[in-house]
């Protein structure tokens, strides 16, 4: 049988006028000047629906009978997922400290607690906010009626979060005794939540945009706290304005709203109090006049001196007699997809990250070596090959993957400073010291609130703060007199 050609985005008379519309439905402004990246996503509904270009597919979007079903498999394949339990530690330890004592002690009376996680991913975010909520209860937790909601505009992984089993991946920034604690084993590297905290916890379909033209289900409203920290990136700065607008219209009397590190923004501040909290920055429903009743968090003083030199460029390997590639097989959830075909950086980068997601680190290891073979000179995936093989206890390969990465662009503050905490991690604290330094100082000459790349939302600020506390940390007590 021969296989249809499928035209790129450029000859395809049809794509632009689908772009378009799939932006307008899902808000996903991020896709306006990646065109390749979206349309690998939109290829694969082609293939699936034996479609042969983009003005087909697009009657079958508007399609009364079918077009519902479809857009929720193509809303499927262009969200982009990455998530992990107690993701921003910083404002996860607002919430411990701050946010959630404050609630509970003023709905003590009716002891009623709601709690709505937008854009949730798989679901981790929502089971954490379980697993807090379970911890700072206690025993009084039969008294209160929790829900806390967690919603996407993906099916897929709804359906993943329902299950609440996950990988290595996933758990990384957790330590075995609490993954011990909060989770069931499921299988070789796999774990499910507690029934104690998979109880608290319920999914539902929701589109953001649904906020705007008066769609979203009544039951949306009344919150007391509403976190939406990982999909405000994906839209028009316009539209993120009007979504949080409506969020916060969505908020109960002293409510609280937290976002993603890198959304703030002036015009929230002038809907709502700004409250500035040990390393983030919290909204409470109200006036939105400023009000900076907890102190601002000081991290300790380091003073940054001239950018340390940098590592030396990674050994070329030995040569070989021929290269070995993993032979190309058929495309499962555990074992990785060949790369016969050239792909575009975004998309190779992507399917490196879901396959590291899903726990499967030896297949994302061989997939990540694919890529490369395309791409010997991407940075981003010698990066995340760095820390695949530290998920995998192969220290000395993953240092000289973040080494070729920080070869290849000397700027990336992230290889710098996951070189840092690699290197401390292994006893050698002079260079984990160098590299770390390295890291805050790339990040000192950027805007305070610069997302830094392959970051998982991590400003520059964040990051210097975050580096002066491991070398805090990594500096010797001077003994006493």
């Amino acid at each position: 049988m021969a296989t249809r050609a499928y035209a790129a985005p450029l000859i395809d008379a049809g794509f632009p006028e689908l772009k378009s519309r799939i932006i307008d439905r899902t808000g996903h402004f991020y896709y306006q000047d990646k065109d390749d990246l979206l349309w690998e996503r939109v290829r694969k509904r082609l293939r699936a629906t034996a479609l042969p270009n983009s003005t087909q597919y697009l009657n079958l979007l508007n399609d009364a009978i079918s077009g519902p079903a479809e857009w929720g498999k193509l809303e499927t394949e262009i969200t982009i997922g990455e998530t992990f339990f107690f993701r921003y530690a910083e404002q996860f330890a607002a919430l411990r400290d701050t946010i959630l004592p404050e609630i509970i002690e003023r709905k003590s009376a009716t002891r009623r607690l709601r709690i709505w996680s937008a854009g949730c991913s798989t679901g981790a975010e929502p089971y954490s906010l379980a697993i807090l909520v379970n911890g700072i209860l206690g025993e009084s937790l039969g008294t209160w009626r929790v829900s806390i909601v967690g919603t996407d505009i993906n099916d897929s992984f709804l359906n993943l979060a329902k299950q609440a089993r996950f990988g290595k991946w996933a758990l990384r920034s957790m330590p075995a005794e609490e993954r011990e604690r909060y989770f069931l084993g499921a299988g070789k590297d796999q774990w499910q939540v507690r029934p104690e905290f998979r109880s608290l916890v319920r999914f539902e379909k929701h589109n953001l945009l649904s906020l705007l033209d008066g769609t979203s289900p009544l039951e949306f409203t009344d919150f007391d706290l509403i976190l939406c920290r990982n999909v405000l990136i994906y839209f028009h700065p316009h539209t993120v304005i009007r979504i949080v607008g409506a969020l916060h219209g969505r908020l109960a009397e002293g409510g609280w709203m937290l976002l993603g590190h890198a959304e703030p923004n002036p015009a929230f501040s002038a809907m709502m109090q700004t409250l500035n909290l040990p390393g983030t920055v919290a909204y409470r429903s109200g006036s939105g006049e400023e009000t900076p009743a907890i102190p601002a968090f000081e991290p300790p003083k380091l003073p940054l001196r001239d950018l340390a030199p940098l590592p030396p460029a990674p050994k070329p390997a030995e040569p070989t007699k021929r290269q070995i590639l993993p032979c190309p097989v058929k495309a499962s959830p555990k074992t990785p997809v060949s790369l016969a075909n050239p792909q575009p950086p975004d998309a190779l980068l992507d399917r490196v990250k879901a396959q590291a997601n899903s726990g499967e680190f030896a297949a994302a290891d061989a997939l990540c070596r694919e890529a490369l073979a395309e791409q010997p000179l991407s940075a981003a995936l010698h990066f995340y090959h760095g820390l695949i093989l530290q998920a995998l206890k192969r220290p000395h390969d993953a240092e000289n993957s973040f080494l070729k990465s920080i070869y290849l662009d000397k700027s990336f503050a992230m290889a710098h400073y996951h070189l840092g905490l690699l290197l401390l991690a292994e006893g050698r604290s002079g260079s984990g010291r160098r590299a770390l330094t390295n890291a805050a100082r790339i990040a000192s000459m950027m805007r305070d609130d610069h997302l830094l790349d392959e970051s998982d939302g991590i400003t520059a600020m964040d990051l210097r703060n975050l580096v002066r506390i491991h070398l805090e940390a990594a500096t010797p007590s001077k003994p006493r007199r």
